[in-house]
This record gives C-alpha cells, sequence and structure tokens, in this order.
C-alpha cells in the first residue's frame, strides 16, 4: 500500500534505511530516493484529473521544525493511483512524512496544528493572517458578477479596529454563516490588502472560516460546512473573551420584529417559516410565509394561478390568517426559487408599504417586499433546525391555537380576499401590459416623478421615473467605451492598437540590456528575431519561491517584442507587463501604453495622478502564491489604474417633458463588462441587440418600451455659468432583455 496512516512515533516506525533531510539541504538533480521530508500540510488541493485521465494531487507541506530557513514549505505532487490513495488520507493540518521522490512510505499522524491570530489593528498590506471578530455588518450571500457567490461582513476585535472583508466562492456553503451581527467569526488564510489607506480582506487560497453564535453563555459550537479543522481550548477563550466584549462594546441594533409588531413603512429582519411559493414574472417571486403571529394590518394577497403555487394547500387555507405575502424583487428572485417550502428563513431589511384598493379607497392594507440590491444586507439567509431562534420559533408554532385565528375577523376572510386579490389582479394585468425593460436595484419605496417636475426642482436631488428612450449617443456603440480615473474624474478615449504598436517599436529599437537579466526573483531569455535586423526579445518570467510556475499563472516581462508577438504570448500566459531596460533596471514604458495586459483585456494607468515606483516592486508580490490582480501589481508598481466605462447620453421622454440623461456605468446597466466590448464582437452585437430593444429604430414614440430609471440632478461649472445634469444609476436591463 503506497500511504499509511500511523499510529505512534513516525520516526520508531519507519524503514531503518531513511535518512531524514531538511528543506533547506534539498537539491535540485540529487537523488532523495533514500531520504525523507517531515512537515505539516497546511493546504492541500481537490483531487483532479488531468487531460489525460491521470488522477492528480497537490498538497504543501511545512517545515515544522526549521521554520526560521528562508524556505519552509514545499509543493507534493501525486500522480496516478498514489493521488487518489492521498485524497483520502491527507488533510489540512496533518502531520506528514512523505518520501520526496518515490512517494513510496508516506506516513502521517494527527496533530493540533498551532495557529497564530492577528489583532485587527496589526494588520498590514500584502499579508496572509489569521484572525477573530465579532460582526458589526454583513451581507448574506449574494450571485456575484461572475458565478461565484459573494457575501460582504465587516468585522471588530477588542482594539476597536474595523475590518471589511469581501469573500468569494463559487460553494454557497463555503462561505462563512452568518446570521445576525453579534456573531463570532474565525478566518484563517485571509488576504490583507490596502486600499485608500485602509485594510481590507479578501479571500485567497486555502480560506477557511468557522462561525460561532455571539451570544454570551451560548454552546460554542462552530457552523461550517468543512469536514476538517481544529479548535483548542485557548480558542474557546478567545471566543468567550470576544463575546463579553462584544456585548459590552458593540451595538447590535437589529431591526428585528414580529408579524404582529408590523408598522407602515418599516424596514426589518423577519425570523419565518416558508409554507409556499410561486413565480410571479420575470422580476419578482412570490414567498408565503408565517411566524406564528397575526399581522395587526390586512395584508395584500397576491394573485397567481393555483397550478404555479408549490406547497401544502391544505397547510395554506388552514394558515390563511397568519400568512403574509412577500414580493421578492431582481438579485434575490435566483435565491428565491431555490429555497425549500418548510424551510426556516431570515429575511433581512423587508420592507412594509401601506397601500389602498382602488375601488375602496377607505381600506388600508399593508404590502410586504424585499427590494433588489444588497444596500442596509438586504437579502435570505436559509437558518438550520439546529438554530437557537429556529428552535424558539418552532415551539411557539407550535403552541399556537389556529382555531382562534379562523374565527376572529373584523372582516371576513372571503371579503378581504376578494378585495386584494382584484387588486392584484389589476395592478398584475397592468405590469403585464407596460412591464419596463430595465429592473431598480435599489430605492423601490421612492414613487415615480414627472419629468416636468424634475426640471423645474432645486438641485441636486434623486428621482425614481418612468420615461421612453427617444435618442441615444453615441450611435456607434464601441465609440461609448471611455478610460475613466477615480481620482482625478478624467475621461480620456481608449487608446488604438496602432499606437501602442509604435511605442513597442521604438522600445525594440534598443537592444535589451543584458546587465539588468536574470535575477533572485526572475529568469530571463533572451532570442533573436529572424530576418527583422537582428532585432532581440528578452522575456522576464517572474518567479514564485526561486521556482517557475505554470504558464497560466506566471506574469512575464517582455522587451523588444511587436504587438503581434506580444498578443501571441498572452494566449499562453497569464499577465504581460511591457517593460524597457536602463543602465541600471527595467522600466515600465510610458503610461500611454497599457502597463499591464491579461489576455485580451489591457490595463491603462492615469497619467497624472500616478507616481511610478520601481519594476523591483513586484518582488513582493510574488513572494507570496502570486494571483497577480491588476490592482495589486498598479498599487506596488504606484499606478493609479484607469477603468474601463459605458458613456452614453440618453433623451427621455414620458409625455410631460424631455431631458437628457448620461449613462456612467462599468458593468451594471447592460451587465456586460465594459473591458471586454472592445476585443469581443459577440458583446458588442448582444450591446447593439439589448439598445435596439430599448429603442427600436423608427419606432414612434406612443409605441417604445417603458423604462424605469433612478436619475440624479447635480451642478456642473461651464465657464462663468452652471449647468444642471442629469446621470441614470441603480438601474440595470432587465433578465429577459438580455
Amino acid at each position: 500500500m503506497p500511504v499509511q496512516v500511523i499510529d505512534g512515533t513516525p520516526e520508531n516506525l519507519l524503514p531503518s534505511h531513511l535518512q531524514k533531510v531538511d528543506l533547506k539541504y534539498l537539491q535540485m538533480g540529487c537523488d532523495q530516493a533514500n531520504k525523507y521530508f517531515q512537515g505539516t500540510v497546511i493546504l492541500s488541493y481537490p483531487l483532479t484529473k488531468l487531460v489525460n485521465g491521470t488522477e492528480f494531487f497537490k498538497i504543501v507541506l511545512q517545515e515544522s521544525e526549521n521554520s526560521c530557513s528562508k524556505t519552509s514549505t514545499i509543493n507534493v505532487l501525486f500522480f496516478g493511483r498514489l493521488a487518489g490513495d492521498c485524497g483520502k488520507v491527507v488533510h489540512q493540518g496533518i502531520y506528514a512524512k512523505p518520501s520526496i521522490v518515490t512517494a513510496s512510505e508516506t506516513a502521517s499522524m494527527p496533530v493540533a496544528p498551532k495557529y497564530t491570530y492577528t489583532p485587527l489593528n496589526h494588520l498590514k498590506g500584502g499579508t496572509i493572517v489569521n484572525l477573530y471578530g465579532a460582526v458589526k455588518f454583513f451581507k448574506p450571500p449574494y450571485i456575484s458578477k461572475g458565478t461565484d457567490y459573494c457575501s460582504v461582513v465587516t468585522i471588530v476585535d477588542q482594539s476597536n479596529v474595523k475590518l471589511t472583508c469581501t469573500l468569494f466562492n463559487g460553494n454557497l456553503d463555503a462561505l462563512p454563516k452568518i446570521y445576525k451581527i453579534g456573531d463570532i467569526v474565525r478566518f484563517h488564510r485571509i488576504k490583507i490588502r490596502e486600499y485608500n489607506n485602509q485594510m481590507q480582506g479578501i479571500t485567497g487560497i486555502g480560506f477557511a472560516s468557522l462561525t460561532f453564535d455571539g451570544t454570551v453563555g451560548a454552546p460554542i459550537v462552530p457552523r461550517t460546512s468543512s469536514k476538517s479543522y481544529s479548535f483548542t481550548e485557548e480558542e474557546q477563550k478567545t471566543i468567550e473573551e470576544l463575546r463579553t466584549w462584544a456585548a459590552s462594546n458593540l451595538l447590535v441594533c437589529e431591526p428585528t420584529a414580529k408579524l404582529s409588531g408590523v408598522q407602515p413603512m418599516l424596514f426589518f429582519d423577519l425570523t419565518c417559516q416558508l409554507v409556499g411559493k410561486a413565480e410571479v414574472d420575470g422580476s419578482s417571486f412570490l414567498l408565503k410565509v408565517w411566524d406564528g403571529t397575526k399581522c395587526p394590518y390586512p395584508s395584500w394577497k397576491v394573485l397567481v394561478e393555483e397550478s404555479d403555487l408549490e406547497g401544502d394547500k391544505v397547510l395554506i387555507c388552514r394558515l390563511r390568517n397568519l400568512i403574509v405575502d412577500i414580493l421578492v424583487y431582481d438579485n434575490h428572485v435566483k435565491l428565491a426559487k431555490s429555497l425549500k417550502v418548510g424551510s426556516f428563513l431570515r429575511i433581512y431589511s423587508l420592507h412594509t408599504k401601506q397601500a389602498s384598493a382602488e375601488n375602496q379607497p377607505n381600506v388600508s392594507y399593508v404590502e410586504f417586499h424585499l427590494h433588489g440590491g444588497t444596500c442596509y444586507g438586504r437579502g435570505i439567509r436559509v437558518l438550520p433546525e439546529n438554530n437557537p431562534d429556529v428552535k424558539e420559533l418552532k415551539a411557539f408554532m407550535d403552541s399556537v391555537n389556529l382555531t382562534e385565528f379562523q374565527n376572529v375577523e373584523s372582516m371576513s376572510s372571503m371579503e378581504l380576499d376578494g378585495i386584494f386579490s382584484n387588486l392584484s389582479h389589476q395592478s398584475y394585468s397592468q405590469r403585464c401590459q407596460q412591464l419596463s425593460v430595465t429592473v431598480l436595484t435599489d430605492h423601490q419605496h421612492l414613487d415615480d416623478t414627472a419629468l416636468n417636475t424634475i426640471l423645474n426642482s432645486s438641485v441636486p436631488q434623486q428621482y425614481r421615473i418612468r420615461a421612453k428612450l427617444r435618442t441615444f449617443k453615441p450611435e456607434k456603440l464601441y465609440q461609448s467605451v471611455k478610460l475613466y480615473c477615480s481620482k482625478c474624474n478624467s475621461l480620456q478615449e481608449v487608446p488604438n492598437d496602432d499606437d501602442f504598436d509604435l511605442i513597442l517599436r521604438d522600445c525594440a529599437a534598443t537592444a535589451p540590456n543584458p546587465e539588468v537579466h536574470n535575477s533572485l526573483w526572475y529568469d530571463s531569455a533572451v532570442w533573436d528575431t529572424e530576418n527583422q535586423g537582428q532585432r532581440k526579445i528578452a522575456v522576464h518570467f517572474v518567479k514564485h519561491d526561486e521556482l517557475l510556475q505554470e504558464p497560466e499563472d506566471t506574469l512575464i516581462m517582455v522587451q523588444g517584442a511587436t504587438l503581434k508577438e506580444i498578443r501571441k504570448l498572452s494566449r499562453r500566459f497569464k499577465c504581460i507587463i511591457p517593460v524597457r531596460s536602463t543602465k541600471e533596471d527595467l522600466e515600465l514604458l510610458d503610461l500611454s501604453a497599457p502597463f499591464l495586459l491579461q489576455g485580451k483585456i489591457w490595463h491603462y494607468g492615469c497619467k497624472q495622478c500616478s507616481n511610478q515606483k520601481t519594476i523591483q516592486n513586484l518582488s513582493s508580490l510574488a513572494e507570496e502564491e502570486p494571483s497577480w490582480e491588476p490592482t495589486e501589481i498598479a498599487q506596488v508598481l504606484g499606478i493609479e489604474p484607469l477603468q474601463y466605462v459605458f458613456v452614453m447620453k440618453f433623451t427621455l421622454d414620458d409625455g410631460t417633458g424631455a431631458l437628457d440623461a448620461y449613462l456612467f456605468d462599468y458593468e451594471k446597466f447592460f451587465q456586460i463588462p465594459a473591458s471586454e466590448v472592445l476585443t469581443s464582437s459577440l458583446l458588442q452585437e448582444k450591446m447593439e441587440m439589448i439598445m435596439n430593444i430599448l429603442c427600436p429604430p423608427g419606432t414612434k414614440l406612443d409605441d417604445l418600451p417603458w423604462l424605469e430609471c433612478f436619475i440624479k440632478s447635480y451642478n456642473v461649472k461651464d465657464g462663468m455659468e452652471q449647468q444642471v445634469c442629469y446621470q441614470i444609476y441603480d438601474t440595470v436591463v432587465a433578465e429577459d432583455v438580455i
């Protein structure tokens, strides 16, 4: 058997001919067949298969007995049957002794790894740390701009310093299971970066988390989807101390409420059980919930086809006077569809709104909305049945006398259902007839304002409008993509390929300086081009831990290449930085050229705001396992990055008036990245298709579709005069349009 788990002292059980070797003495090309290395598994990767079907498994071992060594970790790669066997028994925190070359004897014994935790006031940018904190604010997980889930959490500790962390993972269960403010979290291997003089936390390789109830005296039971983690008595003491501190110093002002305590125009968190659900339209979804108490106001009943309603119809009928209907909008719809009837939920930042029936204006009722967006932590969390709040809620529900609520009504259930079903049917029909081609992502509680009212109002203000897109500029949509500096608020055109090629050819006229080739953190290769006047190309491969990475993970610095050659290299390597050589060092080109190329995306810097630093600063990123994020590269090189944005002018008309509103957007409105449009014919076609739906050519104003938008007014100085401008914000194109 190639892999064995050993109980006892490894030295006494290993074959006597094996010689232990320290990591610092390992050398390339030497025979290591009769040697072994001892260390702790600090990171293990999922078992995968290579293209040819061979199983592959990778771990990172840390030398525990020689931690002062310059290199204290080593990557160990397993292939074939050995990979499968290792993947079953090797986990993070395992103390392992594998044979490095043959791996014919691998021994391991579990020990509790010792972790060091960093106080929040001792954090430094560019580090990876372990930490504890109490949750001051959080956003439940939501689908990010890509395919991953995202969660945002702000934590504090006894140092009174706060840290906001943005956490991503393709697996929803891998994100921290935070249910309320005051929960305690433990983050392992979280990456710290500095941005705008503030520390931020982001997920990196090996990130893991545990979450604990923050209530003083509550059982210390970690919430996690991981099957392997360590937790010591010392850490239990840390949690208890943090709980006590948070109870006295952390202002926990959760707007929680029971349905029996709701009021109109209230934002609150609701813990409830889902008893029914149904799709309403493309941008909204119905949840039927109860919490065992009765809403003091008549609540609306959203009309849906009985065949569309999922849930126990008999139970829904029994609970009809305790159930409330909640409409969930926009980005929350996908999660709402996935909820299982019968599950327990916590709905954050739920909004109640008072309304009245058109046919009976004296009869008012309350609507329940979960608006789009994630502001104020808005979202939905599924609570496990062992959650203390769920246990309390279930016990209360079991004690409710349902007969009492079925017989005592100020108005008969049939009458109420008739009023609100008719109202819902009317509003739903109107919505279907005049469905907007755009969706609001926030502030849905604002009422529509006519454009003629806006044109005669003071500045600055924010409005919700419903209008039609009469015209737009530029008509050639690719011309709408600009480069924007968030520091000086300047806009500029995206440089064309010919300008970049000229800069590259000018640099290629100077031969690479061999004195700056090869260093501790990069290896250099130089070759002559054929039939081009002996032009030389130099490629400098940035290393990590003094080793080269796989091409798809590697950053290279290129000198002397043409645009065509750089494009060819960008298909193979992750990142490219164009450089030239001086007598002393490599240096960046003028910022008229991109400072970084990632595939087809070129990253530019602001000439006015950048304060360029030496290329040697890149070595600090290479020390950690680099992800080569453009923002991190820009930061260490002293570059203020320019962002790709869409800039367009929309002429909006609602029949009462018309105004020009500017669209200034990165990728939210069209849900297309501005950085990718110029190099993708498919995205250009998609954008053209969207605009043809928003503003069909040759269509009369009355036949144009409606756009629901948020716009804000502001003043701009034009010489000595002030001009009023309007900008669209918090608005996206509806999913069925895209």
